[in-house]
């Protein structure tokens, strides 16, 4: 990913929130050819030595050429917003104001248990938030276990980590001011949490 120097972050609080509210991501890898699949993710760890864990389906291909040791590309795109020109005060060109994170690392295939355990994690964290939740517990193991033989474990270990928070930095200040004001009419959300994350960036 080719960040701007202005734009480069090494937030690591940053980039664990981008990562846990945006975990639903893109898994890459280039393996007899390029492959990419949405799937779930999960931040295991602390740092320095934080990993990742995702699955996909047995059936996709890309679960059919992974192997451990192999690299893949983990990329998650946070808070994102268009940005007029029309918000400046002189002629200038629209952009996208965004945050997003890269990992690449290196997979290992997760055992039985790590899937169960992942399945189990990844599970509790979405549930919780429904109205009337189905914890695992409630499935019971059994049947985890079961439909579990339908999915493909991995664990990624970082090796490259890039951070992007383009915020409109090269911006100056009363040009900034009124991007957040565009940015905090709209109804769109991920708008309003660009504007809350410029005001953020800014201790305003």
């Amino acid at each position: 990913m080719y960040i701007p120097k202005i734009y480069k972050s090494e937030d690591r609080q940053l980039m664990k929130e981008i990562i846990t509210e945006n975990a639903f991501a893109l898994l890459i890898s280039n393996k007899e050819k390029l492959w990419a699949t949405h799937s779930m993710f999960i931040l295991n760890g602390s740092e320095p030595d934080f990993f990742l864990e995702t699955h996909v389906s047995k059936g996709n291909l890309q679960a059919h050429v992974l192997e451990d040791g192999d690299e893949v590309l983990c990329d998650f795109l946070g808070a994102n917003a268009y940005i007029s020109s029309s918000w400046y005060d002189h002629i200038n060109v629209s952009t996208w104001n965004y945050e997003a994170v890269q990992v690449r690392g290196k997979i290992r295939l997760m055992t039985d248990d790590e899937l169960y355990n992942h399945l189990y994690k990844l599970t509790h964290k979405y549930e919780q938030k429904q109205k009337c939740p189905v914890f695992p517990e409630k499935i019971g193991e059994e049947n985890i276990r079961q439909e579990m033989k339908g999915a493909f474990g991995i664990n990624i270990y970082p090796t490259e980590i890039h951070i992007a928070s383009k915020l409109s930095q090269n911006r100056k200040e009363a040009d900034f001011d009124n991007i957040i004001k565009e940015l905090q009419a709209s109804r769109d959300e991920n708008s309003n949490k660009v504007a809350a994350r410029m005001k953020d960036s800014h201790g305003t």
